[in-house]
């Protein structure tokens, strides 16, 4: 059976966290289960993003995306970013984020959103190439600014 995607409710909290345990650790941080918890459960319970899980019926929950909403002042638009993407290794090169990717266009176009945007690595080149093949386009005019108060 093919897999399925869905928006997470409370109930995925203990996959959805694991995913979000691994993930954390792709961008090289430490291991920490109970943050990974406490930071999806505040997410899934505030409502404050959107996660959209894909299951197989076999595996159960397989990779996750979240998105959080913005405003766009200059198009005076809702938007979102992107911020999380991944799928657990031995799920990958199925087309499961791909699918994922879909899915979260689909659902930020059905709420309102005229832009939806993400951030990834420079050394991140296959998810490079998952996006510029579904047509996100790279973003060369502006600079990203950050500073950790």
């Amino acid at each position: 059976m093919a897999p399925t995607i869905r928006i997470a409710s409370s109930s995925d909290l203990p996959q959805v966290a694991a995913l979000f345990n691994d993930y954390r650790q792709f961008y090289e941080q430490p291991a920490d289960l109970e943050l990974a918890t406490t930071f999806m459960r505040d997410r899934l319970q505030a409502g404050d993003s959107l996660v959209l899980v894909i299951e197989s019926e076999e595996h159960g929950i397989v990779g996750f995306t979240q998105l959080y909403p913005l405003f766009d002042s200059v198009s005076a638009q809702r938007s979102f970013i992107l911020y999380d993407l991944y799928i657990s290794q031995s799920a990958r090169r199925q087309g499961l984020a791909r699918a994922l990717m879909i899915a979260a266009t689909y659902e930020a176009r059905r709420r309102g959103a005229g832009r939806l945007e993400l951030q990834t690595g420079r050394s991140n080149l296959p998810a490079q190439r998952l996006y510029e093949g579904l047509g996100w386009e790279r973003d060369d005019a502006f600079f990203v600014y950050a500073i950790h108060p």
